[in-house]
């Protein structure tokens, strides 16, 4: 009895000190660049290197949110990062309950051409999209951005609203189906208020890759005005030298938004992670 107690003692002892090892290699990254966003030019290099500041002080956020702008490009991110959002999770809900709910000839196939996009890097695919948007005349528009980045994201959220959709009972379906209602009834009154976890998780994922994005924005937009927040970040550093501290204030900044959401989401996307994985 001692000796399984002791292991299993052990075995919590290591899951905790694996835990704990892990958290600070996550949150340490992010406590330096939240430190060093308080501090002067001349203590960022300071060495040893110090998490708390010595002296802080708050003259690179003031210098970010007051540089040429950058207020324009925040929102220039917001607003192809909310269209995007909202037409991802509709069109891959929609998507899901297709490949979940119905039967059609060629379901198979297509879903698995879809679990076959989700292994092709997106770098892989610029130098088509970017003829593809030449042609179709939306290069060095914030518009253009938006049909690229929901094509991108349309893969991975069906595939994860899809491993939810298969969670919820047929007989729910049935009911309504035996009162009439159509698929497009279904769909709406049904699937969607059951999945709010899963939409929560997906619109994430969504908001969270189309905020992020610099590859394709930087291709397609030649335009001051119509910078993304990405852009912006990364042209606050110099040739030869970079102010770091400023750089830094004004990420701290663009993670914000994504905090506010998570922290709003923060229930439904827990659920919505792992009720897909569950099968009853």
């Amino acid at each position: 009895m001692v000796t399984t107690r002791a292991k299993r003692i052990l075995s919590y002892a290591i899951r905790y000190v694996l835990l704990g090892v892990a958290t600070v290699t996550f949150i340490f990254p992010f406590a330096y660049m939240l430190s060093t966003s308080f501090k002067a030019r001349s203590f960022i290099l300071e060495f040893p290197p110090s998490l708390i500041p010595s002296d802080p002080t708050t003259a690179n956020y003031t210098t970010a949110l007051s540089t040429a702008n950058f207020a324009r490009y925040f929102l220039n991110s917001a607003s192809v990062a909310i269209v995007s959002t909202a037409l991802i999770v509709l069109l891959s809900s929609m998507m899901a309950y297709a490949f979940t709910r119905l039967r059609f000839p060629g379901r198979r196939l297509l879903l698995a051409l879809i679990i076959v996009g989700l292994t092709i890097p997106t770098m892989m695919l610029i130098i088509p999209q970017f003829l593809l948007a030449r042609d179709m005349g939306l290069l060095n528009s914030l518009p253009g951005l938006v049909p690229f980045y929901v094509g991108t994201a349309l893969a991975f959220n069906t595939f994860l609203l899809s491993g939810f959709f298969e969670g919820i009972p047929r007989e729910l379906d049935e009911a309504m189906l035996i009162d009439g209602a159509g698929p497009w009834r279904r769909y709406w009154n049904l699937t969607l208020p059951l999945s709010k976890p899963a939409l929560a998780t997906a619109a994430i994922f969504a908001f969270l890759g189309s905020w992020d994005e610099f590859a394709w924005a930087l291709t397609v937009l030649n335009d001051t005005d119509s910078r993304t927040l990405p852009i912006a970040i990364a042209l606050l550093q110099g040739e030869h030298s970079t102010s770091w501290g400023l750089v830094f204030a004004a990420s701290i900044i663009a993670i914000v938004p994504i905090l506010i959401l998570y922290i709003i989401f923060q229930r439904f996307f827990v659920a919505g992670l792992t009720s897909g994985a569950l099968k009853s």
